[in-house]
């Protein structure tokens, strides 16, 4: 159910928001049962909302991404449902380099990262994208895990 949320353990959580809260369980996952329920709730928040393409900035290393701190990315679009079944990931593009410098065709699909690596650029992206980016930031700062 959506009232029924594990926290994970987390020496550090944002302060409890109750407008957030009341967003998030009221419009992300409200009437969601079960992880996968909660975790497309997510999904099509942050597909409708976002407003692709937009510049963001690497905030925090994450191993299943070649970003490093303080890169800055165009995100281009939600990655497909299948990769966001545990956590959120968005598109970028990516250009890939060879070994010897040469700049190789990135792919069109472009390359999936973690959403929570990524904060929207002040200017370069509106209020809603840097709110829906901000709840789910949030979502995972409390230690809130699909369930």
């Amino acid at each position: 159910m959506a009232n029924s949320i594990n926290r994970s353990r987390s020496p550090r959580h944002p302060k409890l928001d109750p407008a957030r809260e009341r967003r998030i369980y009221d419009d992300i996952v409200v009437d969601a049962y079960g992880p996968e329920e909660q975790a497309m709730g997510w999904y099509y928040y942050l597909e409708s909302t976002l407003s692709f393409p937009f510049t963001a900035r690497c905030i925090t290393l994450r191993e299943v991404s070649p970003l490093e701190v303080s890169d800055e990315v165009e995100v281009i679009g939600m990655a497909g449902e299948t990769e966001c079944n545990a956590e959120m990931f968005v598109r970028i593009r990516w250009d890939r380099r060879g070994r010897d410098g040469g700049k190789r065709q990135g792919s069109r699909r472009g390359l999936a990262v973690p959403l929570i690596q990524l904060e929207p650029r002040l200017r370069k992206s509106d209020a809603a994208t840097r709110q829906a980016v901000a709840d789910w930031r949030y979502w995972v700062g409390r230690g809130y895990e699909f369930c």
